[in-house]
């Protein structure tokens, strides 16, 4: 079973363990996907069900500590410092955390409890699927060691090539190598590469993580070209941006663009198959930061239309995106003196249309522009807009 690459140019969100045997992967893209596995049952991803599901799963992370940051839908750190002693230990406690999942969800997880985030998310990944792997202190080096350095958080596959290139294969051998000869490879990281590869991860799980920003993109089925269709995709991405910007009761100062042109200039080696050479097509961002920060999607189409038309692209584009950034609480906001009457006006509309989506559902009221096609299905959740 595939979910994703069902549309011409779609990737795989996900693959059950008897389609990886053929080579299927996340991030592959759906035609790859078809050409491994023909035989695979391909299916459209459901985001709203997978995030109905993992508010499910996190309430029941919520039974076993309140210190709970989520990476992804399916992946999230759980502090348990504070309360391992109530559950007899962390075996006892993550092996009972296992348990309240499958029989309350029906879901089975892996869990990876360790001192530190990244030994974790390891021991987690490394005992899949169905997993349960408990590295305590003593256990962290020879966990780390035998392991590739491309395992290593925040190792991609250009510094793997370059570490590699150095003789570098296990990060192991990171955490040995000579700490002057290594600043002098990859300068101020260094330091910071080299205490990961020891196990030595200070980070604090962090329950609280405030959105940095909210985006919305799609990668059209056909390339687009005439400005009617790009106006109409800018619209319904500012709109669902704004929405989200609302729901979660923020607003933002910037507006970014985010434009693919349609024609690839080069191709690189697949990160999934080593075999595929994959186009290259050039990303382009263009943005504007406003006087005063803003939830109404009307303001942010303008300026993503206006961030276009200054853009100048005389061909055609395979995906456009509308992000906003320097996100702002409303305690926070500026006033404007000379502008309240119009600001009120907009403060009504936003509300209403929201309510007018939540009662009757999505696509029943737009902006008054032809509707762009659908976006294909994200493997992010989009907070708020469920």
């Amino acid at each position: 079973v595939i979910v994703g690459g069902t549309s011409a140019r779609g990737v795989v969100s996900a693959a059950s363990y008897e389609a990886r045997k053929f080579g299927v992967r996340s991030a592959m893209p759906g035609f790859r996907a078809r050409e491994l596995c023909p035989h695979g049952v391909f299916l459209a991803p459901d985001m709203a069900k997978y995030a109905k599901v993992s508010d499910d799963v996190h309430q029941v992370f919520e039974r076993f500590s309140p210190d709970i940051e989520p990476l992804a839908l399916d992946e999230a750190f759980v502090d348990i410092s504070g309360s391992v002693g109530l559950f007899g230990g962390p075996l006892e406690l993550g092996r009972r955390l296992k348990r309240e999942v499958r029989e309350q969800v029906g879901l089975v997880v892996s869990v990876g409890i360790a001192p530190s985030k990244l030994v974790a998310k390891l021991a987690c990944t490394l005992s899949k699927p169905d997993g349960f792997l408990y590295v305590p202190e003593e256990a962290v080096r020879p966990l780390l060691d035998p392991l590739p350095v491309r395992k290593l958080w925040s190792v991609g596959p250009v510094l793997e090539e370059r570490l590699v290139g150095w003789g570098i294969h296990t990060i192991g051998q990171l955490a040995r190598y000579d700490a002057r000869k290594l600043a002098v490879l990859l300068g101020d990281r260094a330091p910071f590469l080299q205490r990961l590869a020891r196990g030595e991860d200070s980070r604090d799980v962090e329950a609280a993580l405030a959105a940095k920003s909210y985006g919305e993109e799609n990668t059209f089925l056909v390339d687009v070209k005439d400005r009617d269709a790009v106006t109409a995709a800018l619209t319904s991405h500012a709109e669902s941006v704004a929405r989200r910007l609302r729901n979660q009761g923020h607003k933002g100062r910037t507006v970014v663009l985010k434009i693919k042109l349609a024609h690839a200039r080069r191709k690189r080696t697949s990160r999934i198959d080593p075999n595929i050479q994959e186009p290259v097509y050039p990303l382009l961002t263009r943005s504007r930061t406003l006087p005063t920060a803003t939830d109404d999607g009307k303001h942010i189409r303008d300026v993503a239309v206006d961030l276009w038309d200054a853009a100048g692209i005389q061909e055609s584009v395979r995906l456009l995106g509308v992000t906003v950034t320097n996100i702002e609480e409303p305690a926070m906001e500026q006033l404007d003196l000379f502008s309240a009457k119009e600001k009120a006006k907009s403060d009504r509309l936003g509300p209403t249309l929201d309510a007018i989506t939540a009662k009757f559902g999505k696509g029943v009221i737009d902006r008054a522009v032809d509707a762009p096609e659908k976006a294909t299905a994200s493997d992010r959740r989009k907070k708020g807009d469920d």
